[in-house]
C-alpha cells in the first residue's frame, strides 16, 4: 500500500524523479522560456517536418464544416489554424493550453495571419478539462501529451468531453522502429539538439528536458492500451519517419 502511494505521489521530469505536484510548474518554466522560440526550434529541430506530420494529422481527423475542435496543448497555433479554415464560419476550434505564454504567443501569431472569428484561446489543464461533456467533435493534442502529469487522468478527461461518435488524435514523439535509427536519433537528441537549443534559443537545459521526455514517454502500444483503458474503442496508430513519431486514433462510441 506504501509503495503503491509512493508511486502515485511520484512522476518523472525528464529522466528525474519528482513529486507528483511539482511537475506542472517545472514544465510551465520550459514552456515560458522557450515559447518566443517555439515554432523557429521546431523548424530547425525537425527540418521542416513536423509541418508534414501536422498535415497528416489534419488528413486523419476528418474535420467537416461546423464542427466543433479542441486543440489541447495547442501552444503557437498550427493546427489551431488549419482546423478554423476546415470548420468553418459555423464551426468552432478552441485552442486550450496550460501555458499562458504559449497561449499569447499562438494568439498572436494567428489574429495576424487573419485567423479570427471561430477561434477561442483557453487555459486549461488537461487533466480537468473545464468543458461539459459531450462537447467536441474532434480533440487533437499534439507535442503535450508526454508533459502531462498523469497521462491516465487526462486521456479519461478527454474521452468524457467528446461526443459520442468523436475522435482524439494524439501526434507524438515515439520509439523508432529500427535499431540503427534509435541510436542515430539519441545522438542527435541528447548531443545536437540541447546546443541547438542554446545557440537558437538561449536555453540548452530545457531541450535536454524535451529530448529526456520523450525517452520517458510510453511507447506506441503501450499509449494505444492507455487509450484503451481510458474508454476509447478502435484504437489504432500510424508510424511517420520510421517511429519517431506517431499518431494514434481512437474513438468514442
Amino acid at each position: 500500500m506504501t509503495t503503491e502511494k509512493n508511486q502515485q505521489s511520484t512522476t518523472h521530469f525528464g529522466y528525474k524523479t519528482i513529486e507528483s505536484e511539482q511537475k506542472q510548474a517545472m514544465v510551465a518554466d520550459v514552456f515560458h522560456s522557450v515559447a518566443a522560440k517555439y515554432d523557429i526550434m521546431n523548424d530547425v529541430m525537425s527540418f521542416g517536418v513536423h509541418r508534414l506530420w501536422k498535415r497528416f494529422t489534419l488528413d486523419a481527423s476528418n474535420v467537416r464544416p461546423g464542427n466543433k475542435v479542441l486543440d489541447l496543448a495547442g501552444g503557437t497555433g498550427d493546427l489551431t489554424r488549419k482546423f478554423s479554415e476546415a470548420v468553418g464560419p459555423t464551426g468552432k476550434v478552441v485552442l486550450a493550453d496550460i501555458n499562458d505564454s504559449m497561449i499569447k504567443v499562438g494568439r498572436e501569431k494567428l489574429h495576424n495571419l487573419g485567423v479570427v472569428g471561430n477561434v477561442e484561446y483557453i487555459q486549461a489543464n488537461a487533466q480537468a478539462l473545464p468543458f461539459a461533456e459531450n462537447t467536441f467533435d474532434l480533440v487533437t493534442i499534439a507535442f503535450g501529451l508526454r508533459n502531462v502529469t498523469d497521462k491516465d487522468e487526462a486521456l479519461r478527461s478527454i474521452y468524457r468531453v467528446l461526443k459520442p461518435g468523436g475522435r482524439l488524435l494524439v501526434l507524438e514523439f515515439s520509439k523508432p522502429e529500427q535499431a540503427w535509427l534509435n541510436k542515430a536519433y539519441d545522438f542527435y537528441s541528447f548531443k545536437i539538439l540541447p546546443e541547438m537549443g542554446q545557440l537558437i534559443a538561449g536555453d540548452k537545459e530545457s531541450y535536454q528536458y524535451l529530448s529526456e521526455s520523450i525517452r520517458m514517454h510510453p511507447d506506441q502500444e503501450t499509449l494505444k492500451t492507455m487509450m484503451e483503458t481510458a474508454g476509447f474503442d478502435q484504437v489504432s496508430y500510424t508510424n511517420m519517419t520510421g517511429g519517431i513519431v506517431a499518431l494514434h486514433k481512437g474513438f468514442k462510441f
